[in-house]
């Protein structure tokens, strides 16, 4: 692995997992790996964990389990990746419909990778990926129809990162500068003991 860039702002993370959502054809897998690599993390694509946790592809989740079981299994595994730490995390762009998967997304930083509708029809256009909720003969209104849905549910993340094409790595490193905005400081310890009072009375300095 290569020297993260971003040392400092890992440090400052303290291990807390990333995790990336928004629409399909937003980039998350794109942008996660440098956005890992910038902060020394591993990066993780949810839904390659989940398919090799089913065995099967997710297409084939669908067409077996509908799109409730293949919910329940997505929670189950994204459940399993809150247990792991310094992660840049690529979720499916409908994890954010189960209202369990919030208390799962709250224990790492939330990040809204949002594109306009033209760009991600761009780019499904030419991403040969299977994509089992994009089956309808008008992909275009589709893909509208979903955006209404989830761009309220998309809103409570932490961060929404705007893009208009821009590649990978740039969108990491937009990434990469928003954070610090809602990573609170610390605060120092006072540099003399904060005096206490004892239920005597007397005047005793803290622990500090």
């Amino acid at each position: 692995m290569s020297t993260p860039t971003h040392g400092a702002l890992a440090r400052r993370l303290e291990g807390l997992n990333i995790y990336l959502v928004g629409m399909m054809g937003a980039g998350k897998s794109a942008a996660g790996r440098p956005l890992a690599e910038a902060l020394g993390y591993r990066f993780l694509d949810a839904d390659t964990a989940l398919e090799q946790v089913a065995g099967r592809t997710i297409p084939e989740v669908f067409a077996s389990d509908g799109e409730a079981g293949f919910r329940a299994l997505e929670t189950a595994v994204l459940g399993q990746i809150t247990g792991w730490h310094s992660l840049v995390v690529a979720t499916g762009g409908g994890v954010v419909t189960q209202p369990e998967n919030w208390g799962h997304l709250r224990q790492g930083l939330v990040v809204w990778l949002d594109a306009p509708a033209d760009l991600l029809l761009e780019r499904l256009s030419s991403d040969p990926t299977p994509r089992p909720l994009m089956q309808a003969a008008d992909r275009e209104a589709r893909l509208h129809a979903l955006l209404d849905q989830r761009r309220p549910l998309y809103g409570q993340a932490d961060l929404r990162v705007l893009q208009s094409g821009e590649g990978p790595e740039d969108v990491a490193l937009q990434v990469l500068n928003a954070i610090p905005s809602i990573l609170k400081e610390r605060e120092a310890p006072p540099e003399q003991p904060v005096m206490l009072q004892n239920a005597e009375g007397h005047i005793t300095p803290s622990l500090n």
